[in-house]
């Protein structure tokens, strides 16, 4: 691509409020990445593992980047920071300042900006709901807060979730040491409230009109005076705010999501009591918070994501996508057996412009999953999400614009035209290598954590090459599937989340099953499992004919 071209497409992107005297930085920055440029050397020069900051500061370390099409999801690295939040935090960071002062003046500022009471920065979404919940036990009681997480004695000690409300981030209100009373109709959240009622919960479908929507369910509680956080972490921000509008007392931003600001920041919005009851249960004091500290550097920078969200170009920002995924779909028009839908920005979580490709799996001889991995595994890494199967064969992947940037259009166009248009022979996996042994019967299994062992148990049944059981684990039981070819084992023991998923993979040798445990976003582990050959007692059993007369 030109010069000439770059800075015509440039135009259009929202970097209204750049820094004086950055522009040809923020010019060379976008070169780079459409071109692939990491240094003057090209990207195969070679590093020898010390940190040099630049374009490739990630492969310096032995670190490849990937290309988000996925979306604001924080494994990833959530958005990327807007040109204004990294001028302002590089501004904070040269500067010391009294914290308190700061959150006074950012909490003013940030309610002037949003129409809320008052507004807070915290360390990501996950700590504004710690930090609201803090509030809602201590109050601002400072000797109360200090008797976190051991609640005995204090009134205020449940938080009421809806089912569909409840997920894996619940852990860090959990932290506090509440007691989640978990609730399923509206009935059962009525019954719920009570005197120990400190904080009610929201996220996703609870948030939009309904039986169990966010006005019936303030309802309730506000009579009560019990206050309602909304989870709102990948949602865009809405001003004035949809749900403190319809009655919820706070609700709760990601900063490193659509709002594009610091990727360690949150954002807490509502009644300035309780948010500087959340304040003081915050780093610097000495409290439950300490251990979620923000740096001035991410407040003013939360700040400035803020300042510029609300004079943005949010139309042109989702023309960009649109344009990206429209050009990506026009690459895929090309090849037969290949369709394509795209989807515009609609709603107001996770709102982005989307592209599914879709194909048949036995035309291609490729899966989903397979088209994935190369993705991800060669490079240029590009990172996509796995749609679904349909009930015609077809299978497909999912593009997010949100994070993309200038020219990955093309790299992630042409990459996936690449692979999708890759000679391949049929696969001929219908026959399964005759298993080497039967493994029925009970395991004794040790998995090695990282720093511990556990004690587990499986118990197998075999049909030729297909495995399924039972797998105990140390706080619960599931059943497990899998598969035996040769003396390679290879099953899953599903957790719906927040508990674990384990998925197994190991060499059978004689009575010894050893390999290694894939634990998604907990890593890895390793195991081995010995064949238990204990005989189950034969003990005749005797049913009663008469009632006890002991006991």
């Amino acid at each position: 691509m030109k010069r000439r071209e770059l800075i015509k497409g440039l135009t259009i992107l929202p970097l209204a409020g750049v820094v004086a005297g950055n522009s040809d930085s923020l010019l060379a920055s976008a070169i780079n990445d459409i071109t692939g440029n990491v240094n003057s050397e090209g990207s195969s020069a070679i590093f020898d593992g010390s940190l040099k900051p630049g374009p490739a500061i990630y492969q310096s370390i032995g670190v490849e980047p990937v290309i988000n099409c996925r979306g604001t999801f924080t494994i990833i690295g959530g958005s990327i920071e807007l040109a204004e939040v990294r001028a302002a935090m590089d501004s904070a960071s040269r500067h010391f300042v009294q914290m308190d002062e700061l959150a006074d003046a950012v909490g003013k500022r940030l309610a002037q900006l949003t129409g809320a009471e008052w507004g807070m920065v915290t360390a990501g979404c996950a700590a504004a709901l710690k930090m609201a919940t803090a509030a809602c036990v201590a109050g601002g009681n400072p000797e109360k807060l200090h008797r976190i997480p051991d609640l005995s004695g204090l009134e205020k000690n449940e938080v009421i979730i809806p089912a569909e409300s409840f997920s894996a981030y619940d852990f860090a209100i959990q932290n506090i040491g509440v007691k989640i009373i978990r609730v399923n109709t509206l009935e059962e959240l009525r019954d719920a409230l009570s005197s120990k009622t400190a904080m009610i919960k929201l996220s996703g479908g609870n948030l939009v009109p309904g039986p169990m929507g966010l006005e019936a369910i303030a309802a309730l509680a506000k009579p009560m005076n019990i206050p309602i956080l909304a989870d709102a972490a990948a949602e865009i921000l809405t001003i004035p705010n949809v749900h403190l509008q319809n009655g919820a007392t706070m609700v709760a931003y990601s900063g490193g999501k659509a709002i594009c600001g610091p990727q360690c920041a949150g954002l807490l919005l509502g009644p300035k009591n309780i948010l500087m009851s959340a304040w003081q249960a915050s780093s610097p004091h000495h409290g439950p918070g300490r251990d979620n500290k923000v740096g001035r550097e991410e407040t003013l920078g939360m700040l400035a994501a803020v300042e510029t969200w609300v004079k943005m170009d949010h139309a042109g920002r989702e023309k960009n996508w649109m344009t990206w995924v429209n050009a990506i779909a026009s690459r895929m028009s090309a090849i037969e057996h290949v369709k394509t839908m795209i989807m515009e920005p609609k709603g107001i979580n996770n709102r982005s412009a989307s592209l599914t490709i879709s194909w048949d799996p036995l035309k291609l001889h490729l899966s989903s999953s397979d088209l994935i991995q190369e993705l991800i595994n060669s490079k240029p890494r590009i990172t996509v999400g796995a749609g679904r199967n349909t009930d015609n064969g077809m299978t497909s992947i999912s593009i997010n614009a949100s994070q993309m940037q200038v020219g990955q259009d093309k790299i992630v166009g042409d990459r996936i035209f690449e692979l999708l248009t890759k000679k391949r022979s049929p696969k001929t996996g219908s026959e399964m290598n005759t298993p080497a042994a039967l493994i029925n019967g009970r395991w004794d299994l040790v998995v090695d954590y990282f720093s511990s062992k556990s004690d587990h148990m499986l118990y197998i049944e075999q049909d030729g090459n297909w495995i399924k059981g039972i797998h105990k684990t140390d706080f619960s039981t599931r059943e497990i599937s899998g598969s035996i070819e040769g003396n390679e084992i290879k099953f899953l023991s599903p957790g719906r989340r927040p508990a674990v998923s384990y998925t197994f993979s190991g060499t059978l040798d004689g009575d010894i099953i050893s390999g290694k445990i894939d634990m998604g976003e907990f890593l890895t582990a390793s195991f081995t499992a010995r064949k238990n050959k204990a005989k189950a007692d034969r003990v005749p059993i005797i049913f009663p004919t008469g009632r006890p007369m002991g006991n």
